[in-house]
């Protein structure tokens, strides 16, 4: 059973569904063990959301202690200090080939081959399109060495209303694999109620 977590925001579009699940996370009472912020992701916070660094800074530093992917003395950087799941979401196509190649260069990196090193779960969500050859090799890896890859996709099954629809979809879809029971939308099959 998923009781704690690491989270890594690395620099590909989606914040928003990071902070999503990052507060989805707090309600679901998930132990949050620290967020990974890359360089990256501070530059989408600034052109998607209008945060500055100081400002994504504060706003994560009330869910967990925040850390830049150049912290090498940060807890997560060791095996000895996992949770029991690590998510990256989202997560950039340069920081999945480092992962799948084995290239501890950046905390996000190193966390997440310790995960794997130690079989525990890592969730991958990438929102890259289109996806070539290279990427689609390298997430096979990642599947192969035991991670979870959870595209950031759109479904229309739920009848979305909102982006924050679809957002919940994604952050829903996370949780699915983690085994942490939430609901965030509606599952194939569910009655639909138009409110």
């Amino acid at each position: 059973m998923i009781k704690s977590i690491s989270v890594a925001i690395t620099g590909s579009s989606g914040l928003r569904v990071a902070l999503r699940f990052l507060e989805v996370s707090k309600s679901a009472e998930l132990e949050i063990k620290g967020i990974i912020v890359s360089d990256g992701a501070f530059n989408v916070a600034l052109h998607e959301e209008g945060l500055s660094r100081e400002g994504l800074f504060k706003m994560l530093s009330g869910y967990s202690k925040v850390y830049t992917d150049s912290d090498f003395e940060a807890p997560l950087a060791s095996s000895s200090n996992q949770p029991d799941a690590m998510v990256i979401v989202p997560a950039s196509i340069k920081t999945i080939g480092l992962i799948a190649s084995g290239i501890p260069s950046t905390l996000t990196s190193r966390a997440a081959l310790a995960i794997l090193r130690l079989r525990r779960k890592l969730v991958v969500a990438p929102r890259e399109t289109p996806l070539g050859v290279v990427e689609l090799s390298n997430m096979l890896k990642l599947a192969r060495a035991g991670a979870l890859i959870v595209p950031m996709t759109l479904a229309f099954y739920t009848k979305p209303k909102s982006i924050d629809d679809l957002v919940d979809f994604a952050v829903g879809k996370i949780f699915d694999v983690l085994g942490v029971e939430v609901r965030v939308y509606r599952r194939w099959g569910e009655d639909y109620v138009e409110s």
